[in-house]
Formats: structure tokens, sequence, C-alpha cells
């Protein structure tokens, strides 16, 4: 019996996933798997008998990837499975930027004296435009920033288009319908809207600083629904001070920029729908249950892709996790060499390898060595 651990409040019907070989437990000290939401696991200390992580969501900073890399413990995210409520809440903000909608609310809850001619003796200084015509610049095309790019096409938006992590041949390719350009500056100067869709990292860190602001569009609205660290906080505040950026829309509210003039605070509310819950917390049930009993790995963020499908009749698996080696695969067969290997997989996701290894009799003896972080074997026998 397998034992998995909830961080945070899991989705039913995503726990439901499970085999009746799992059990859903509340103590991290016994846990074959954990699936979490936003619970910092900086300073959790692991047991032994774990092997993965699975987050229910697509951020995974509040994970520490590279221990759990050491320690052997594959981290898996679930992207793509909020992002359809990510999307309906950009496009949401954009619509409530254009109307200013926000303010309006706010100053029509204000009044208490003759209502109905207040409203209309002051509506107009709450007038805005529709967006349809506006150009949409969407930095960032996976699986969220391509959905809010259609979503806006379709409301008549002219969407332009970036993603550091594609050629742009490739984009175009992907994305015919969304004019892409091959430099995040391409689309500065063009845009009247520009939303945010890529993971942070320490490459990215405060990306959008002063020297991007200066070279947008005046009065832009920048919105971003991916992480605060993108964003340098105090070039931002000057850039509104100055009207060079008309509005800052944000799900991820900081000390720094909460109630000021000219940015708009929602709660982390992205990924806060009862389907997204559903659907992340499936998809990480499904991941985490697929490389405990088979050895898989899909949509891990630390460890690379594997894939032998389900464990069949008879068939014993041997899962090695490498550092520094150059070929796992390789390694991983020399080091079973007492079996008659009869299928491998494996690869590289930076120094970090894996490989999985299958064969007709169970593995009985496997020999370790340098550069070695877990050997684990699943025999179905």
């Amino acid at each position: 019996m397998y034992k998995i651990a909830t961080l945070n409040k899991i989705s039913k019907i995503g726990l439901a996933q499970f085999s009746n070989q799992y059990e859903i437990v509340d103590d991290v000290n016994t846990a074959n798997g954990i699936i979490v939401r936003s619970q910092d696991m900086h300073s959790m200390e692991f047991p032994e008998s774990l092997v993965g992580i699975a987050r229910a969501g697509a951020g995974v900073n509040n994970i520490p990837l590279d221990r759990c890399a050491d320690e052997g413990i594959v981290v898996f995210n679930s992207p793509g499975a909020n992002a359809n409520s990510v999307k309906e809440l950009v496009i949401a903000s954009i619509i409530m930027s254009a109307r200013n909608l926000y303010d309006s609310i706010n100053w029509a809850c204000s009044l208490s004296d003759d209502v109905s001619a207040s409203v209309e003796k002051g509506k107009s200084q709450f007038a805005g435009h529709e967006i349809a015509g506006k150009t949409l610049g969407v930095i960032g095309l996976g699986a969220i920033g391509v959905r809010v790019a259609n979503a806006a096409s379709d409301l008549g938006m002219n969407v332009v288009g970036f993603d550091p992590y594609l050629g742009i041949k490739a984009a175009h390719d992907m994305y015919p319908c969304i004019e892409i350009v091959d430099k995040v500056e391409k689309l500065l100067n063009v845009c009247d809207y520009i939303t945010v869709h890529i993971p942070a990292s320490p490459d990215n860190k405060e990306m959008f600083n002063k020297e991007i602001f200066t070279a947008c569009k005046d009065n832009v609205v920048i919105l971003n629904f991916s992480r605060n660290s993108l964003i340098k906080e105090q070039d931002l505040l000057d850039a509104i001070n100055s009207g060079k950026v008309k509005q800052y829309v944000t799900d991820f509210p900081t000390d720094g920029i909460m109630c000021k003039p000219g940015v708009l605070c929602v709660p982390h509310l992205g990924a806060s729908t009862e389907e997204a819950e559903d659907n992340c917390a499936i998809m990480a049930a499904n991941e985490l249950m697929d490389f405990i009993d088979n050895g898989n790995i899909l949509n891990s963020v630390n460890f690379p892709p594997a894939n032998l499908g389900p464990i069949t009749e008879g068939e014993s698996r041997a899962a090695i996790m490498t550092k520094g080696i150059s070929n796992p695969v390789d390694l991983a067969i020399r080091m079973c060499d007492n079996n008659v290997i009869t299928a491998a997989t494996g690869g590289l996701r930076g120094e970090y390898g894996y490989a999985l290894i299958s064969s007709s009799e169970p593995f009985t003896k496997i020999k370790s060595g340098e550069g070695v972080i877990k050997v684990r074997v699943m025999q179905d026998l």
C-alpha cells in the first residue's frame, strides 16, 4: 500500500484517481508521494520513503527543486490544467481595465443620496473604450498564453506574440493566426495591452524594468498573471506616475504595490475555480501514480521525461537516477548486466539523469556506482 500525503486542500475528484493500492494520509513522514498546491516546502525535511511530489498547478517556486533532485525525488507540475481558468481571468481583467469597472463600481457604491441622478451626472468620468481594434501583446505562448491570444482575437483584438522559448518559425507554424515577433522589444511600442505568461526564473527576474517600460507605447496596460518576480516594482510605480503605464493588473499583490494608484490587485485567483482545481489535481494524481506504479515520468520539472507505458504481467523495471552522468541509460544497463534488458529509455535534464529499464526477470543484483542518486525497482510478477 502506497501512502500519499496532501498539503493544502486538494480536490476530492483528483484524489479519487488513486487506485485501491493507495492510501491518503496526513503524515508526510510516512509518505511515498505528496500532492501540494501553494504551501512552502523549502524548509521541510523529506523522508527516505518519498519518491515524488506533484504540484496541483503550474508554478513550482514553493518546492526546493534541486534539493529534491539530489534526494532522488521527482517533482511534477500540471501544465495547462488551469489554462482556461487563467485565460478567463486575464480577459476579464482586460475588459475591466478598458471600461474602468473597478473605479466606477467603487464610486457607485459610495453614493447614498439621489443615486439615480448622481449616477447620470457623474458616469462620464469613467468612460472607457472598447477592446475591439486594440492591440494585445502576449509574452509567452504556452498553454495559457495561446488561449489568451485566441480569446482576444475572437473579441476583435489584434494580437502580437513573443515566446522566448520558441524560434520564430516554430511559433509561426504553431500559431498562424497570431503575428509573431522574434524580440520582445518589437511588440512593446505597438501594444495597448501587454500580458505576460512565462515561468519565473533567475534569467527573467525583474525583466519588466525601466528599460522595458520606456520602450512601451504610452498609456499601456500591463497584466501579470505569472509571477511577481518578473516586475521591478519601483520602476513600475515610476512608469505609472509618469503616465507611461496607465494601469498594472496582477493577481500577485505585494506590500510594495498594494493599493497604489494605477495598480489593480486581485487575490491570487488565476487557478481558483472548481474546474481548474479538479483538473490540476487529476493531472497531479495521475502523474504521481504513473511514476510510482510504472516508473514513467511526465511533466517533471527536475528530471527528464521517460515512458515505457504501463508495466505488464511478469515485467520488472528498474528506475535509476543520476547526477553528473552523461549517459544515464547506458550506465543503468551496465548496472543491471545480470538481466536481459527488453526496453530502456531516459535522458538528461541539466546535470540530472533518469533511466528506466525493463526486463522479463526480476532485478536482483543492481550494481551501484558514482553518480547514482537512487535506484528503485518495480515488479509485476
